[in-house]
């Protein structure tokens, strides 16, 4: 674990600014991009003032012991009080224990909109006089990747098609009910990527999305794990898929339109049974730290330009007499069935034996904290590890007993579709 020294005193200064732009647009080159936007609103950084590194089974529980010994030491002026607001880390986590990467990085400036406001955190050494504000880097000018080549990753598609009916065989035999299994593939560019072209790509593609980039991961995720604000917890949940042709055997073109495909959604025992374990897992894990939590009866479609999703949004409320942070949470909820399975243990073992790669932070959680107490945390869906001129995607597939291997790598190539568009541009 890496952390900023006990003594170290950081002035941070939130103010109003003027923004007429995205968000995305003012951020500089090479300078550690972060970013958490969806529909135009969220917060984006650049430097780094202070950065927390962890591992292991504990690595929520000290990414927050950090987290708050380090705004004790701040001296904060915000004048703006909103979400997102005063310092901010961007944190971005393993999906298993064992995996080294997590990582919570404070960036030097932040801005960020929310509604008709927008603002602008700078984070200074303290001492001397009151630094005047700075202005706006100038935009500079987003780099294409050039032309892109593809190869298989650690899990080729006929790996992963033998993976999956795996799964299902032990699915039948009463080992476990659910395990989501993914696969990986790798693209390789002309010149190094700059993780702002994909950032741009997928905010275009997909505005109702989270677009996030963090320490190099960059991606576009539909699933809201945590938000904590004001002690209101809300959770969007998403398990079972389906896409254009899918299970028809027909070309996009010619499939049925988006209604037609919500309701054969909608009305798969299959993927009802993949939804009905992701929401009661989430379920069980916020209950003894919540109270009044609303689990809606049913699930509705969410559709998105590649796939449709069904989907529950869960709310609840802090327990007054028994307050808990938002890392507290996120350590009880991680992994939800969503992208773990059910039960979990069973499911993570699974994961670990058979799918063959170290997943890293994908499918862990994804978003930021501020020093309000609050935060979004969405799951890493959608995503690309960027080194260099190599990006290597992720997706995955909820596995049940019924689950065809033909189909679930289908689901996985429609699901990386995001990430292959916004990188060609």
């Amino acid at each position: 674990m890496t952390a900023a020294p006990a003594t170290t005193v950081l002035r941070v200064r939130t103010r109003p600014i003027r923004l007429t732009g995205p968000l995305l647009d003012v951020l500089p080159a090479d300078s550690g991009v972060l970013s958490w936007v969806r529909g135009g609103e969220g917060i984006v950084g650049w430097g780094e003032a202070a950065r927390f590194t962890g591992s292991g089974p504990d690595r929520f529980a000290d990414a927050d012991r950090w987290w708050q010994e380090f705004c004790a030491g701040l001296d904060v002026r915000d004048d703006v009080e909103l979400p997102g607001t005063g310092a901010v880390a961007f944190a971005s986590f393993t999906f298993a224990d064992e995996s080294p990467g997590s990582v919570l990085v404070v960036p030097r400036v932040v801005v960020g909109r929310r509604g008709s406001r927008a603002w602008m955190t700078e984070i200074v050494p303290a001492g001397g006089p009151e630094p005047a504000p700075s202005a706006l880097p100038a935009v500079s000018p987003v780099r294409p990747g050039g032309r892109l080549r593809y190869s298989d990753g650690r899990v080729s598609p006929s790996r992963y098609r033998t993976v999956v009916a795996e799964a299902a065989r032990r699915m039948r035999a009463g080992e476990l009910g659910k395990a989501v299994l993914a696969h990986d593939v790798v693209a390789r560019a002309e010149t190094p990527l700059d993780p702002r072209f994909l950032l741009h790509g997928l905010s275009r593609g997909y505005p109702t999305c989270w677009s996030y980039a963090v320490d190099g991961l960059v991606g576009a995720t539909p699933e809201l794990l945590l938000r904590l604000h004001d002690g209101l917890v809300e959770s969007r949940v998403l398990a079972g898929t389906i896409w254009p042709g899918e299970r028809r055997g027909q070309a996009p073109s010619t499939a049925p339109g988006a209604e037609d495909l919500g309701g054969a959604l909608f009305g798969s025992g299959k993927d009802r049974r993949e939804h009905a374990y992701a929401v009661d897992s989430l379920a069980a894990s916020l209950r003894p730290l919540v109270h009044d939590l609303d689990v809606p009866p049913a699930p509705r479609v969410l559709t998105l330009p590649n796939v449709s999703h069904l989907a529950s949004d869960v709310r609840g409320h802090l327990d007054p007499a028994r307050p808990v942070s938002l890392l507290e949470l996120l350590g009880a909820v991680h992994p939800t069935a969503a992208v773990g399975g059910t039960p979990t243990d069973a499911a993570t073992a699974l994961i670990s034996e058979i799918e063959g790669m170290d997943r890293g932070r994908y499918a862990g959680p994804v978003g930021y904290l501020d020093t309000h107490g609050g935060g979004e945390l969405g799951i890493a869906l959608r995503c690309a590890e960027l080194d260099g001129a190599t990006a290597r995607l992720y997706a995955g597939c909820g596995i049940v007993a019924d689950s065809d291997p033909d189909v679930e790598v289908r689901e996985a190539a429609a699901k990386m579709r995001a990430v292959r568009e916004a990188l060609q541009g």
